[in-house]
């Protein structure tokens, strides 16, 4: 390392020059690691780097929770199981505008900056697009600086490492945390208990009022964990607080001495059970139970902190629904409406009328899931179990809102049936999205697609009682990440071209489009594609061992696998195309690089072997000489924040070719879009708007549209009809064993399902897919059009900031305007302390 030269002192806690940094730098290797050059790691490194930028953030978290104090601030609080954040440090250095400085400082430090940065354990606090639009959208809040708490659970291990062994994915514990996070600050003097289980009784309190005591049958701590949550290039730094689950006593010493030592310690192990991993395999009852007492955990901890809050700022509870906006991401968090009630009616003694009128003036509820099975639903004899208190809560809101359903729709007894929170078809279950439905006072998908199929199929019903709670937001994603942090190559040319606005003000892209017809400025746009994608081929050939060629073209589909996402219909067309190329060597083929990527659920038995299907079909392909020159095929394992940094601004066709009604919005297609690749897609979810902003000659459409994908199951769909000679010899290869060593049973699970089922339609679809392949190929011969067509996805991006999302949820929904910080200084601080 190169010693830093004498300057004049700064303030390293604050300062943001590069000679400040290498002083922090170094105070925090030496103060905080405790190592000297000679003895540190490069994740000591990482670690006092991240600790020098976290001073930095402190400065402005502090500030900001000083604002939000002294004026009491209207606050967003976003409930969601999931935050999949990302690595932290590159995305903080973006939003304190210092990330080429400090970047400058490492170097002249001696050190690789790229290094430090991939030391960083990613979060893996999530499963996928419901995960990372949260981080989207806390991102966003800091950045409109909109006062905000993102409110969930530090997984101890978030969702799993996925690793390819012998074409199978298999699931490794993801130990994000082996080497502590320096991001978090844990805050214990605000700890909760929350209960569980037990019964409850009636009594009579010291005014002769009839009231409900519930007895737990079991108690945990909920330990919250902070992460300040930087906005770009403002003072503002939000919080996100995930909360840990503790024991109230974690060694019980009478049980020890007794010689029980395993019992001394039993619970403390199944209290952290709690905040052990992200969903766990929900197959079996035990399974079921751990996931709900999961997501009232981190509801009742959260609810109770916000509560506190409102104790230190000095406002009566019953301003609750004034000091808080609540939105509820998915249905994860609905239990947040019983437990509201329960603390307000049961705790603090409200009355129900009251409280109610709070509840529903408090929450708003996000859906993002057209698929029925994933609207959540309970069997009520496990509900009871854990949450005895919540059924009973639940029973009273569901008998006063089948009264006024009763007089709404006068006569009308299958609608009780239908709008009840309690499903009486068979075992009984609570419908976790009715209750969420009747407790919020908006609705609101998140594309104009989904919104419309919420209103009109899946919550009809809801929205012919309440129409007015209905809205849509379409989803966005943050181009700090996106863009601007993954793609710099990209940003640098953007900054020369129309400067750096957009990168806070996306629709500043549409500047570009003139440039589409510029020669020049299309071949520095292709130069760059072409380095990024030299760049993810070295990345491939480190990680898959797989050598391809950055002049092919890249066609990407990473997501989490589903039978809805359609990553077989894509696996089934490179059977084809290689059927092609084998029966005619000759065939006019472009050539291509398929890269896949996504984790099936753990127990998700179709989708794991989609993923063989895959890494099956490469095997093949990318060892025959007479097709490897134009056909390879990528699995990119592990698929996460990290990794998708590295494949958006390489990609060149983005697959979003889900069946048509079945994506609630998607955010992956936008990210592909903003980087400049074309989109093949069916009309699903926000493909329909991005096709309307780019302009549907920059769009692949293929497929049924959601009507007529109802329409043809309607008439009773069979797979066999569409059956062409093509699809055929593909499905006959497979079942041959040609892809698995001669084993003709391994794929027939999956085949037999698309002969005489086919949920998805890939069959119906297949050779509109295949057509618009053909068009894909056509287009990127001509290298200007598909030049110019990609600018234009960029140009043309604007819609799909995150920043748009939340102006439109703060503006129609939480009402809470901007609170703009002013930094405070060390000397504030003296004068706090003097008065």
């Amino acid at each position: 390392m190169k010693p830093v030269e004498n300057e004049p002192y700064e303030d390293e806690r604050t300062a943001l020059t590069k000679e400040a940094f290498k002083r922090a730098f170094l105070d925090n290797l030496f103060y905080v690691q405790g190592k000297f050059p000679a003895l540190a790691t490069q994740n000591d490194y990482y670690q006092a780097l991240a600790c020098a930028v976290r001073d930095r953030l402190l400065q402005r978290w502090i500030s900001t929770a000083a604002a939000y104090t002294k004026q009491g601030s209207r606050t967003v609080a976003y409930f969601s199981a999931e935050f999949l954040m990302g690595p932290h440090l590159g995305n903080n250095l973006i939003n304190l505008g210092i990330y080429a400085q400090v970047r400058e400082a490492i170097a002249e430090l001696g050190l690789d900056f790229d290094t430090l940065l991939r030391q960083e354990e990613e979060p893996g606090l999530g499963n996928g697009g419901l995960g990372r639009l949260a981080a989207c959208f806390i991102d966003s809040l800091a950045t409109l600086e909109i006062p905000s708490l993102g409110y969930g659970i530090r997984y101890e291990f978030g969702i799993f490492h996925q690793e390819i062994v012998d074409g199978w994915q298999m699931e490794r514990t993801d130990k994000w945390l082996r080497f502590g996070n320096p991001w978090e600050i844990l805050r214990p003097e605000w700890a909760v208990e929350v209960r569980l289980g037990g019964h409850t009784e009636q009594y009579r309190d010291e005014h002769e009022r009839l009231r409900i005591r519930w007895v737990p049958g079991k108690v945990v701590v909920g330990v919250p964990y902070d992460t300040p949550i930087l906005g770009y290039r403002n003072n503002t730094a939000n919080t996100l607080r995930l909360w840990k689950a503790e024991a109230p006593e974690s060694f019980d010493f009478s049980t020890f001495n007794r010689g029980d030592y395993g019992g001394a310690v039993r619970q403390k192990v199944w209290s952290e059970t709690l905040s052990k991993v992200l969903y766990p395999n929900d197959e079996q009852i035990q399974g079921k139970t751990l996931r709900l007492e999961q997501q009232y955990f981190f509801v009742s901890a959260s609810l109770q902190d916000m509560m506190r809050i409102m104790r230190v700022q000095k406002l009566p509870l019953e301003r609750f629904h004034e000091k808080f906006a609540v939105q509820l991401n998915d249905t994860h968090p609905a239990i947040a409406v019983a437990e509201l009630m329960r603390l307000l009616v049961d705790e603090h003694v409200l009355p129900w009328e009251q409280a109610w009128d709070i509840t529903c003036k408090t929450f708003s509820y996000t859906n993002h899931t057209l698929l029925p099975e994933a609207l959540e639903c309970w069997p009520l004899e496990l509900f009871k179990s854990v949450l005895p208190r919540h059924l009973d809560i639940i029973y009273e809101i569901n008998a006063r809102f089948l009264d006024e359903v009763r007089i709404r729709f006068y006569g009308d007894e299958s609608r009780l049936v239908r709008l009840s929170l309690i499903d009486e078809n068979g075992e009984r279950y609570v419908r976790m999205a009715h209750l969420a439905c009747v407790g919020s006072h908006t609705i609101n998908g998140v594309a104009e697609l989904h919104s419309e199929l919420l209103k009109h199929d899946v919550l009809k019903d809801f929205y012919e009682m309440w129409p007015h709670k209905f809205s849509n937001k379409t989803n966005g994603v943050t181009p700090r990440r996106w863009m601007a942090l993954s793609n710099p190559r990209l940003t640098n040319l953007l900054g020369d071209a129309i400067g750096d606005a957009w990168i806070k003000n996306l629709d500043e892209l549409i500047e570009l489009e003139p440039l589409a017809d510029d020669a020049a400025f299309r071949q520095r746009w292709r130069e760059i594609k072409h380095a990024n994608k030299v760049e993810f081929a070295a990345f491939v050939k480190e990680r898959n061992g797989i050598a391809i060629d950055p002049q092919s073209l890249f066609d990407v589909q990473v997501k989490r696998i589903h039978e809805y996402k359609r990553q077989h219909l894509n696996i089934l067309h490179v059977i084809a195309l290689y059927h092609r190329l084998r029966s005619d060597p000759n065939a006019d083929i472009q050539p291509r690089t398929f890269i896949f990527g996504g984790k099936a659920a753990p127990a998700y038995h179709l989708a794991k072997l989609i993923i063989k299907l895959i890494n099956s079909v490469a095997d093949v392909v990318n060892r025959d000489p007479a097709v490897n020159d134009r056909l390879k095929v990528v699995f990119l394992p592990n698929f996460n924040v990290t990794n998708g940094q590295r494949v958006y601004p390489a990609a060149e066709l983005s697959e979003q070719i889900s069946t048509a009604g079945k994506e609630a919005s998607g955010t992956g297609n936008m990210k592909f879009s903003m980087n400049g690749a074309l989109t093949i897609g069916t009309m699903d979810g926000a493909n329909i708007e991005i096709r309307q902003e780019v302009g549907a000659e920059n769009f692949f459409l293929f497929g049924l549209t959601a009507e007529q994908v109802a329409q043809t199951k309607a008439r009773g769909y069979r797979p066999l009809d569409h059956m062409t000679p093509e699809l055929q010899e593909v499905i006959s290869l497979i079942n041959s064993g040609f892809f698995s060593r001669g084993d003709t049973e391994l794929f027939r699970a999956l085949t037999d399902g698309l002969l005489w089922h086919d949920p998805y339609l890939v069959f119906a679809d297949f050779e509109s897919y295949s057509e618009c392949q053909l068009q894909v190929s056509k287009a990127y011969r001509d290298v200007d059009r598909w030049t110019r067509m990609s600018i234009l996805n960029t140009a043309r991006s604007g819609k799909f900031s995150s920043d748009r999302t939340i102006r439109e949820y703060g503006a129609d929904i939480w009402r809470a305007p901007s609170v703009p910080v002013r930094l405070l200084s060390q000397q504030d601080v003296k004068v706090g302390f003097m008065q």
